[in-house]
């Protein structure tokens, strides 16, 4: 997709939470490899957290996110399949002020391609939460490559055109 290189880029301030209840933070891949991408792209990194399946926890830490000024964004992996651990998409619509469903349905879109119909295991999603973008990838490397590398690098970079998450971030709390 187009950049505007009229246009300054801006970093967003990005937390990862992974969720997992099998992986260490010092075992997290797909963290890992997310943070790496947010970095490279001239992000800023404002906080990685790992949690097990615990829907109660994930709103916690989800919630002092959404309430810290430092944080514009936040990125799960894991938790987002159909076991009965699975809860990240649950804890995400306890929090959220609205869903942005088409990010979901482009993952797996995209997703397709590469997996099959496997793709319809994944509930990956969005949404916007107190002025907050939340987005829930699965926990796979690849997974976590595709959201980022095919919707996210694009849509959190404010040059991108026509038009991208980030210059809606000032009127994401309006009434």
């Amino acid at each position: 997709m187009p950049i505007d290189d009229s246009v300054a880029f801006r970093p967003v301030r990005i937390a990862v939470l992974t969720v997992s209840d099998s992986r260490s933070l010092s075992e997290d891949r797909s963290g890992d490899t997310l943070i790496a991408r947010i970095e490279g792209a001239g992000h800023v990194l404002a906080d990685r957290a790992l949690i097990r399946d615990d829907g109660d926890a994930i709103i916690q830490q989800l919630a002092g996110w959404i309430d810290d000024p430092m944080v514009d964004c936040v990125i799960t992996t894991g938790g987002t399949g159909v076991t009965g651990r699975d809860v990240t998409p649950e804890a995400l619509e306890a929090v959220a002020d609205k869903m942005i469903p088409g990010f979901g349905e482009l993952f797996r879109w995209l997703s397709f391609a590469k997996i099959g119909t496997s793709t319809i295991q994944s509930r990956a999603t969005a949404c916007v939460a107190r002025g907050t973008y939340i987005f829930a990838l699965p926990g796979s490397t690849g997974a976590v490559k595709d959201g980022w590398d095919d919707i996210l690098a694009s849509q959190l970079d404010i040059r991108h055109r026509p038009c991208n998450f980030v210059e809606l971030m000032p009127r994401l709390m309006e009434r």
